[in-house]
């Protein structure tokens, strides 16, 4: 199987599943990983997801060696690996050990943290292949990162130790070699633990904001979240800080 896919407790955790090739990609882990996000789109059970490779390693990219055989890895709807353009609708973390390289380091960028080991190296390394990164490092990074430090990453194709991506905000946290998988879904508990429809909101309005002017921050920023605060959620979440208990979320 090109990937494996697991849920329990409210976090999926989907698993590149080529490690012969430090799962790089190719057309069927493509099609796999996309209905591994459309699933957890749709199934009201998973509050969160990770992502990671088999292995020790995260992904190397695309590969090489399907694209000289014509293989189609950029789907129509979804991007490079059926992820990097996907309307992901629930958090996602990385958990990235080994290598995370050109298409590989492009997956990391559409998810929302990372947690990495403390080996794992990094790279958009296109160009040395005489291909670019617009599976996501040309447009998210320098979104992402100061853009002079964007432009080095690009421009050079060269491999950063996890050190450099952390200090420029890329990794949320750094654990030892082994153990990223295991804080990542321990990151990705605590997110579903809280009121999905909070944070289905806070999210849209973290990534939505980016594009919006300073005039107009608050007046679209009370637009979205209003409903939040006229939900059941919300009246369950104080009653149950009230009483305390766990709360017992509707997603309304």
């Amino acid at each position: 199987m090109p990937i494996e896919f697991q849920i329990d407790d409210g976090v999926a955790v989907i698993t590149i599943n080529r490690p012969e090739a430090r799962n790089a990609i190719d057309r069927e882990t493509a099609l796999a990983v996309e209905a591994a996000a459309q699933q957890v789109n749709t199934d009201p059970a998973i509050r969160c997801a990770v992502i990671t490779g088999a292995g020790g390693n995260f992904c190397a990219g695309m590969d090489l060696k399907a694209f000289l055989r014509g293989e189609v890895v950029r789907l129509p709807q979804t991007g490079f690996a059926g992820m990097t353009q996907s309307d992901l609708q629930k958090p996602f973390i990385a958990a990235v050990e080994g290598y995370a390289l050109a298409g590989g380091f492009e997956i990391m960028l559409a998810c929302d943290m990372v947690v990495a080991g403390s080996t794992a190296k990094f790279g958009l390394t296109e160009v040395k292949r005489g291909l670019v990164a617009n599976a996501g490092g040309l447009v998210r990074l320098p979104r992402q990162m100061p853009v002079k430090l964007a432009a080095e990453f690009v421009l050079t194709g060269e491999i950063y130790p996890v050190e450099r991506l952390a200090d420029a905000g890329l990794v949320n946290r750094v654990v030892e070699e082994g153990q990223a998988l295991a804080e990542a879904i321990k990151l990705a508990q605590v997110i579903a633990a809280n009121g999905p429809m909070a944070v289905a909101v806070s999210r849209r309005v973290l990534k939505e904001s980016l594009e919006w002017s300073e005039a107009e921050l608050f007046e679209r920023q009370f637009e979205i979240t209003a409903p939040v605060f006229a939900s059941a959620d919300a009246r369950e979440g104080a009653a149950a800080f009230a009483e305390k208990r766990k709360p017992v979320w509707k997603g309304c």
